[in-house]
């Protein structure tokens, strides 16, 4: 069992954009059936509101600034940036959810309107996601936009992911935010 899982790995690690559109389906059919229940819970979505009247006023020197300490800071412990993202209820409820999945879901994390994080299961490797394809593909692109990532292989876990990324929405539709999940796809096979 131990070598099939080897040989899969390898096989989704290696996967070229072409085929890493394969898993699309299976990916679209999981955040459907595991993920798009509690997606818009209101722990999730009042935690966005809160951080998004914070951060609106922020230009982008601010956003580097930030992203800058949080890069700085990973790794050490009672920093107050990366802990008001990880030790509030919201990662709480992701952390929650990420358990139940049973490790089908690597990481989980939610960004505000700006791209910057406002809960994660575990730490990301940057607070500002605002420059990349999981919030650039899905916040500004309305509320049922969804991005799937490229397939790789997470060095930290050694698991074969895919991060699939979805807009957030409020209980009238509005936008607030993003979601990433991670979702092992061996899990998937």
């Amino acid at each position: 069992m131990k070598q099939m899982t080897f040989w899969l790995a390898v096989a989704l690690a290696t996967a070229t954009a072409g085929s890493a559109q394969d898993f699309q389906p299976r990916m679209q059919q999981y955040i459907n059936d595991h993920v798009m229940d509690w997606a818009n819970d209101p722990i999730i979505v009042d935690a966005i509101i809160a951080q998004n009247a914070t951060t609106a006023s922020y230009d982008q020197a601010r956003i580097g600034e930030l992203d800058a300490l949080w890069m700085a800071q990973m790794g050490m412990s009672g920093v107050p940036l990366i802990d008001e993202v990880l030790q509030n209820p919201a990662s709480d409820f992701l952390r929650d959810r990420m358990a139940a999945a049973g490790g089908a879901i690597s990481e989980v994390f939610v960004m505000d309107a700006r791209g910057l994080n406002v809960a994660a299961a575990k730490a990301t490797s940057d607070y500002w996601q605002g420059d990349e394809a999981k919030f650039s593909e899905t916040y500004p692109k309305g509320p049922t936009a969804i991005h799937f990532g490229d397939v790789e292989l997470d060095p930290s876990s050694g698991e074969v992911q895919a991060q699939v990324s979805l807009s957030i929405v409020d209980s009238t539709g509005a936008v607030v935010g993003a979601m990433t999940v991670g979702i092992n796809l061996t899990s998937l096979m």
